[in-house]
Formats: C-alpha cells, structure tokens, sequence
C-alpha cells in the first residue's frame, strides 16, 4: 500500500482474486505504472464489514477503486454510477464492473481506463 491505493473486489471462492484476475489486474497496475507494492487488495466477500471509513482510518487510502461492487457495500453515503471520479473524505473514489466483465468487454475496459488516466495524470 506504498501509493495508498485500495482495491476492492468481491469474489465469493478465492481468497483475494482468481488467477486470471489478479493477472488482468497486474496488467492495469502496470498500464497505471503501480505494483501491487503501491496497493492493498481487498476481498470485500470475505471482509463483509469493510466501510470506508476503516479504509480511510486503517490504511490511509487516497484512492479507492471498487470493482463489481455498489459504493454502499463499503457503506460509502454517496451513489456514484460506474466510471465518475468522485472525491469525498479527502479520497478519490471509482466504481466500475467486476474484472471478470472487463476482461471480456472492450468498451467497459476503455472507459476505465479514461478514468484512471485522470486519477494517475497518465
């Protein structure tokens, strides 16, 4: 968490993310020139009662990405529809598709990464 990145997913059968995921994901770390050094990963499946504001406590995140989860999973008071960089509580926040449906979808990729070109001035 060098960066203060935190990535949330949710998948109910692996501890943090399949291997094609996490694979698919190094991949947009990499195109954001980040590591997973520079980023926690969270497993929101199996840390139900993650909210914000223990991201924004815990592990001084700056940035948060949600991948196929609603900002209120988090417990996040704000509806953000899919692909808006939204700031609340000093922290940037972005809601997008799970990595399974980006991996698989060309046009949901690109408006991802216009997204993340703005977070990380690409």
């Amino acid at each position: 968490n060098l960066k203060r990145i935190t990535i949330i997913v949710k998948d109910e059968d692996a501890i943090y993310l399949p291997d094609d995921q996490l694979s698919f994901l190094l991949g947009i770390l990499t195109a954001c020139k980040l590591s997973m050094a520079d980023v926690s990963v969270i497993n929101h499946a199996k840390n139900l009662h993650c909210t914000y504001k223990e991201i924004s406590n815990i592990l001084k995140s700056e940035i948060v990405l949600l991948f196929g989860l609603h900002p209120d999973a988090i417990s996040l008071p704000l509806q953000i529809p899919h692909y808006q960089v939204q700031k609340f509580n000093n922290q940037v926040f972005l809601s997008s598709v799970s990595l399974i449906q980006l991996q698989n979808d060309k046009s949901e990729k690109l408006k991802l990464w216009n997204c993340l070109k703005k977070i990380f001035s690409i």
